[in-house]
């Protein structure tokens, strides 16, 4: 079937930039009708670049309808505009994830357009200040808990009822290996992402018996432009890799295969935990 649609393609002379957007959205067909997440329908924050990003194109790539968000329009669009070229069922919206009117909107957008939700990947993060724990500004302190906790915690709250309706699904908490083993001068940002690993015990405890499974994902350093102090310039890099008995950076799609693994079949009797990918860093609490 792949051969003949190229071929007829060809034969009308359609030009090669759509074809390429043909070949791409076939692929994309063929991989997804086979894919874990056939019927599933999954929002992610905070996933128009990065680890968020590549999250959304691999649970697309797994059969899942995606709705993405950012906080800038036009970086929706990009990665719409991306993620639609390579055949996978995506929409998005501008959110900022410590507006509730904009988390409201985000989740019925979903509900609305793929018909319902089945998995929230909390991915939203900032971390505004450099330096040691106790030198924090109460004005970072409450922004960098207001977006990496309140907001992932409010966000389950407001993503339960949609979840509850599918008869059960999965949520994942992006925390980070500084949530066990803090980095350098990221102290309130280090002490937020433990937090997460507190909220993914509670919570999962309290809705296991419901079938919806709650796990978080420790990834260590990323390539990423959020983590780009950590690894861009030759010193950081090397600075970096002296932690990782691995001696490699990570990439992104790394932890979306296993936030894949974790919303999936494959996982089903996987809740409460966290999983750390990081090379091997340090990781003990």
């Amino acid at each position: 079937m792949f051969k003949s649609l190229v071929s007829f393609s060809l034969s009308k002379g359609v030009a090669s930039s759509n074809l390429t957007v043909l070949n791409n959205n076939l692929r994309a067909m063929s991989t997804s009708s086979n894919g874990k997440l056939n019927g599933k329908v999954a929002v992610v924050t905070a996933s128009t670049d990065g680890i968020g990003f590549a999250i959304a194109e691999r649970l697309g790539k797994e059969g899942a309808s995606v709705m993405i968000s950012s906080r800038k329009q036009a970086n929706v669009e990009k990665a719409v505009g991306k993620l639609k070229n390579q055949g996978y069922k995506v929409s998005g919206l501008v959110c900022h994830v410590g507006k509730k009117e904009d988390r409201e909107k985000l989740l019925t957008e979903a509900a609305s357009k793929f018909g319902g939700i089945d998995i929230l990947v909390s991915n939203a993060a900032v971390n505004p200040i450099v330096g040691p724990v106790l030198d924090c500004p109460e004005s970072a302190w409450d922004k960098i808990f207001e977006i990496n906790v309140k907001a992932a915690f409010m966000l389950s709250q407001e993503a339960l009822p949609y979840i509850r309706k599918r008869g059960g699904g999965s949520i994942i908490y992006i925390s980070s290996i500084a949530g066990y083993q803090p980095l350098g001068l990221l102290g309130a940002y280090s002490v937020s992402k433990t937090a997460l690993l507190g909220l993914t015990k509670a919570a999962a405890v309290d809705l296991a018996s419901e079938n919806i499974r709650v796990n978080c994902v420790a990834p260590g350093i990323i390539k990423t432009n959020f983590s780009s102090a950590l690894h861009e310039s030759e010193t950081a890099r090397e600075a970096a890799l002296t932690q990782i008995p691995m001696n490699l950076l990570g990439e992104p799609k790394e932890i979306a295969g296993v936030v894949a693994f974790l919303v999936s079949e494959d996982a089903s009797y996987i809740t409460g935990e966290s999983i750390i990918a990081s090379g091997c860093m340090a990781s003990r609490l």
